[in-house]
């Protein structure tokens, strides 16, 4: 059995990233996010990569522990972070989102995947999660 446990993040996003071209070309723009979100979660299974849906992320703060329905779309080999979207355009909203989810879960990387594209590759951010105050 191959495991990708010991890929970097970037190697990681790199074979999602090609998986979700290939999503894409399959599928095309213009569906619910969540058609993308389960085709996405099938192909990546059936490669072989550990992947968890609707990650819960509870909020912690001092000893208080909010588990308040926030939820990383897929989460892939416990170190990459995928939101995905179906809209118009990614916004600083969707980049935040990301950002928070990295913060709570200690992740170093997370992608934004707009699937509402004519190429994908327009559709694509990337999120590092980096020290200090960042600007949009």
């Amino acid at each position: 059995m191959i495991t990708f446990s010991h890929l970097s993040e970037n190697e990681l996003s790199n074979i999602v990233l090609g998986v979700a071209i290939d999503v894409h070309s399959q599928l095309g723009p213009g569906l619910l996010e969540n058609v993308y979100k389960q085709v996405l979660f099938h192909k990546l299974t059936k490669a072989g990569l550990f992947v968890e849906m609707e990650k819960n992320m509870p909020i912690q703060v001092d000893d208080l522990i909010l588990d308040l329905g926030y939820k990383i779309d897929l989460l892939i080999e416990n170190k990459l972070v995928l939101e995905l979207k179906s809209v118009k355009e990614i916004s600083n909203v969707h980049v935040a989102q990301v950002i928070n989810y990295l913060k709570l879960g200690k992740f170093k990387l997370g992608l934004i995947i707009n699937f509402n594209v004519y190429q994908l590759r327009s559709g694509i951010k990337r999120v590092i999660l980096t020290e200090g105050p960042r600007s949009f």
